[in-house]
């Protein structure tokens, strides 16, 4: 057989076109999971029943991106306790938290830990300004001591949600490299919810002396929600099925608008069972929402109010109420098909 060589000079586009095919072909492969297939299947035998073409399914698109690092968090600037702060201050034992701050891997503590410092610093200054060590200060020192508390209390509330929205566990969370949910997966939300109370808690009781934080227990929940990024596929699961819902449903009105819909060979009683499905689209739907409700509860426990960027990602993205968020768009596209299908049920009878 003749071959005919590739000239020298295509063979690196050559080489680039083959392997971008490749790819492509790789990625369309792991875009079609399970949620897809049991959505198609659906759609393949309604569209049989009517005596119609199935719908060409079409990409929903990508949930929003997540708010850029200054967005999301609140601007903090970095304080540090000088030596004569310390010093003077040396009866509110202090000394020792300022120097693991103010030392080299104090720097580049992950946000959870400088949360936790903010935290027993702010502790051990309020603790210290309801003893007798005001009383045994002068008045400088005892101003000092004051000051130093009430910006620490101040600043608390800002420090723990910089240390939710700078984690990125927290942020992977939202990734928009992900995909729809599979529905054999729907259990990881139980898996999950526990990381979302802990996280609730340590906003809600901050500021009581009774509870204190573990930094081992803080850092296992965080861990926990870095296995997968659970609200991005929960997300995208609900426009996937929003979608093809929606696509299923122009179906049923084509034929509901044909004048001889009741006279077809093909009669409403045919119509595809959807309990398998419906089963799989109520924990869908039920399971979203208590992860959302979760984030809510979450965002609710801190006393600040969120940034714009977040809380615009919140109204569009997380809400349980914007008709357009993905879950009651959802909710909508699936009450609005079992309608369809209920009154094409009884137009033929």
């Amino acid at each position: 057989m003749k071959r005919f060589p590739i000239p020298t000079e295509y063979r690196p586009l050559w080489w680039r076109l083959t392997l971008a095919l490749l790819l492509s072909g790789w990625l369309a492969g792991c875009s079609d999971g399970e949620a897809e297939r049991r959505l198609q299947d659906y759609q393949q035998r309604l569209a049989a029943a009517l005596a119609l073409p199935p719908p060409e399914p079409t990409a929903p698109d990508n949930i929003g991106a997540f708010p850029e690092h200054q967005a999301r968090r609140f601007p903090l600037e970095d304080l540090r306790q000088g030596l004569l702060d310390v010093y003077a201050l040396r009866g509110c034992h202090i000394s020792n938290l300022v120097a693991k701050r103010n030392n080299q891997l104090g720097r580049v503590a992950a946000p959870s830990q400088r949360w936790l410092y903010e935290l027993k610093l702010w502790r051990r200054l309020n603790a210290c300004w309801h003893t007798q060590v005001p009383d045994s200060l002068d008045a400088d020192d005892r101003q000092r001591l004051a000051r130093l508390t009430q910006l620490k209390t101040e600043r608390l509330p800002r420090a723990s949600w910089n240390a939710l929205f700078d984690s990125s566990e927290w942020v992977d969370s939202f990734s928009r490299a992900s995909s729809p949910l599979p529905p054999d997966a729907l259990s990881t939300v139980d898996a999950q919810l526990p990381a979302l109370a802990y996280l609730r808690e340590a906003a809600e009781r901050q500021f009581d002396p009774g509870w204190t934080p573990d930094s081992a227990t803080l850092e296992h929940h965080l861990n926990t929600l870095r296995q997968r990024p659970l609200t991005a596929e929960l997300l995208r699961a609900l426009q996937l099925a929003e979608q093809r819902l929606t696509e299923a449903s122009a179906l049923l009105e084509t034929t509901l608008a044909r004048a001889e819909d009741c006279s077809a060979p093909e009669t409403p009683d045919q119509l595809p069972d959807m309990m398998s499905l419906n089963r799989w689209l109520t924990r869908l739907e039920d399971q979203s929402a208590l992860w959302l409700g979760a984030i809510h509860d979450l965002l609710e426990a801190h006393p600040l109010e969120p940034p714009p960027a977040v809380a615009a990602y919140r109204q569009r993205w997380l809400s349980l109420d914007n008709p357009k968020a993905p879950w009651p768009a959802m909710v909508n596209a699936r009450q609005r098909h079992q309608a369809l299908r209920l009154r094409l049920s009884e137009s033929c009878r």
